[in-house]
């Protein structure tokens, strides 16, 4: 089984589960009055439910270690930046939910903080030219965000391929 394969099943398997407990919410009591939905069978009906939800939830547990550990054992190279880097599923993962937006951010903050060059009066009547001093490269500053920027896309595409065509570590 592909790794999207896995992570579509446990999907799936949580829609199942869901269901199911809509089922046995609605059929789980009645009034003395009433006759139960499935009859006699009613409690064995609840019963093979309530078993369906526990084998679903113990099938997840599984794909969802599986995908962990491929996730770790598999590694990917990606073009960033114009290197190549390598990492595990893992960490692209990490990577891409918090990490690439969090050095964005640290380039960003590197601006000029609406500050204006300009000529200004001293006084005694003579001028000054004001400068901007930066403690940063713009043109790096500006390479870095590009990078950072495009980062998500390009780790989404690599993992897509490999999510696809990836065999489950299985214990």
């Amino acid at each position: 089984m592909k790794i999207i394969e896995a992570m579509k099943r446990v999907k799936m398997n949580k829609e199942k589960v869901t269901d199911l407990q809509a089922k046995i919410h609605s059929v789980a009591v009645y009034l003395s009055i009433e006759t139960p939905v499935y009859g006699n069978d009613t409690g064995a009906k609840i019963n093979e439910w309530l078993q369906a939800c526990e084998d679903i939830g113990q099938e997840n547990i599984r794909l969802l270690t599986a995908i962990q550990r491929t996730n770790l054992a598999t590694s990917v190279t990606i073009e960033i930046g114009g290197k190549s880097v390598t990492k595990n599923i893992a960490e692209w993962v990490w990577r891409r939910r918090e990490y690439a937006a969090i050095d964005l951010g640290t380039w960003q903050k590197l601006t000029d903080k609406g500050l204006k060059e300009g000529v200004t009066q001293t006084a005694t009547g003579g001028t000054i030219d004001i400068k901007i001093v930066r403690f940063y490269d713009p043109n790096k500053r500006d390479e870095k965000v590009a990078a950072y920027r495009s980062e998500p896309h390009l780790i989404d595409a690599a993992l897509e391929i490999v999510n696809a065509t990836t065999d489950l570590v299985e214990a």
